[in-house]
């Protein structure tokens, strides 16, 4: 079986891509489609399109543009790149034989604390796979992600705050480069929890999207499953309030497993979608791992802190059922962001500032938005620093997009004047080319582009994206 990088799986599998080095490189053609993107040469892509149809059937494999164009986009507000091919396979064995059944959990080493996934693995399926022996892994970014993917784009989330994130987590990857050679970034068959051994590979791959080399393994950090887990959540009746209490409870040392914020458009809209009731005001979803003793200081603690910032009641919510409940409010804002103007599309960017320096990043983008009369929730992981926004415009409006396209600039801007980063977790993809060159400065550029050139000289992974 053959495949190659623009042939894209649906529904069941998504965007496939950077699969080159299955391919003989030699027969990859310089000349580009009307994608800007280089195509493969006719006769291998012929006895790819025999080779699915033979899996498939014709029926399922189209090469039709409209239908390429289709699920060559995203959500996000930046036209899509369409793949060479789109298939439908009709079940689990179908999806085996197209992608090698890549989707194993190749090993869980238990006293080691660490687990080797392939690509096709997700952060729910690892952690369902590991309830049994008392361990979890804990990257949350909302999505059902998989494991390789997050490290292919550097991927955070709510548990950040104390666990880290992906990069954090990431012992050792099993990387194919460019030209064919595969690499494994901490050593063959190795499972340090720390290495001063050679260049930090592993990190150079970390949030590489795409650009440096495909991810087909990935070894990663597990932990032990708390003994109590409580969650809480408070309103606040300004923003500036809520955002104080995070500094205070930081700044005292406090071991919080999650700090969420989401401001009084971010609770609307998940009022609306999720059928809640909360107080349509700034709120913090706060969670508290450790034993029981641990929690129930901490929990004693932070309610304080928030009382001297105007904090209202804790709600709480001790059982699994009730804290599943809490936080699914949480991981549905996207859907119900965009629920808020049906047919809307949104400019979403994000940034990461210092602690110190997050009351005033998060009063100026506020103060942005309603300058310019936006509708822009606000939801983020303040535990680092880190919040989103998703800015939302009619897409038959270009004034309104640009609006939007404008105040996340200026949101990035201000991130860096405040030592901060033009991202914390969104990578830079297409949007943020240009900040990256201002956060970094030419010769900063200058050094990334020398690796790309070393490491992927024909510039087949995923072409045009991070920088120029």
């Amino acid at each position: 079986m053959l495949l190659c990088r623009f042939v894209q799986l649906r529904p069941i599998l998504g965007r496939i891509r950077n699969i080159e080095p299955i391919l003989n490189l030699r027969t990859i053609q310089t000349s580009q489609d009307n994608a800007g993107l280089p195509y493969l040469k006719q006769d291998v892509k012929d006895e790819l399109v025999r080779d699915l149809e033979n899996i498939l059937g014709p029926e399922n494999v189209s090469q039709s543009r409209s239908v390429r164009i289709q699920h060559g986009q995203d959500e996000g507000p930046h036209k899509g790149l369409p793949p060479d091919l789109v298939v439908w396979p009709a079940s689990t064995q179908e999806v085996s034989e197209v992608c090698k059944n890549m989707e194993e959990i190749s090993a869980i080493y238990n006293q080691d604390f660490c687990a080797v996934v392939q690509p096709g693995v997700t952060r729910e399926g690892l952690n369902q796979a590991l309830k049994a022996e008392g361990l979890w892994f804990p990257v949350d970014p909302g999505a059902n992600a998989s494991i390789c993917g997050m490290c292919a784009t550097g991927a955070s989330g709510t548990n950040a705050v104390r666990y880290g994130t992906i990069k954090e987590n990431v012992l050792n990857l099993e990387v194919v480069l460019a030209d064919g050679r595969i690499i494994q970034t901490a050593g063959i068959g190795a499972r340090p929890n720390k290495s001063a051994a050679g260049y930090n590979l592993s990190s150079l791959m970390v949030g590489s999207e795409g650009t440096l080399g495909i991810i087909t393994s990935a070894t990663v950090r597990l932990h032990a499953v708390p003994e109590t887990i409580a969650a809480a959540v408070i309103s606040f009746p300004t923003p500036q309030d809520a955002v104080d209490a995070v500094v205070a409870t930081l700044q005292c040392s406090v071991s919080m497993a999650r700090i969420e914020f989401l401001d009084e458009v971010q609770m609307m809209a998940c009022n609306k979608y999720s059928g809640l009731d909360y107080p349509q005001t700034p709120h913090l979803f706060l969670e508290f791992h450790g034993s029981q003793s641990e929690v129930e200081a901490q929990t004693e603690f932070v309610k304080d802190i928030c009382s001297q910032f105007n904090g209202g009641e804790f709600k709480w919510a001790l059982q699994q059922e009730d804290r599943t409940r809490l936080w699914t409010a949480r991981h549905r804002a996207y859907y119900a962001n965009i629920a808020l103007r049906p047919g809307c599309r949104s400019v979403t960017t994000d940034v990461c500032v210092p602690i110190s320096a997050l009351p005033e990043m998060i009063r100026t983008t506020k103060q942005d938005i309603d300058d310019q009369g936006l509708l822009g929730p606000m939801v983020g992981h303040v535990g680092d620093g880190n919040f989103h926004t998703m800015l939302l415009f009619d897409p038959e409006n270009q004034e309104e997009k640009i609006k939007c396209k404008d105040v996340a600039n200026r949101m990035a801007r201000k991130a860096l004047a405040l030592g901060g980063t033009c991202t914390g977790e969104h990578g830079i993809g297409l949007g943020k080319i240009d900040l990256l060159r201002e956060q970094f400065g030419e010769d900063g550029i200058s050094m990334m582009r020398s690796i790309k050139q070393s490491l992927d000289p024909l510039n087949l992974m995923n072409p045009g994206k991070v920088f120029i």
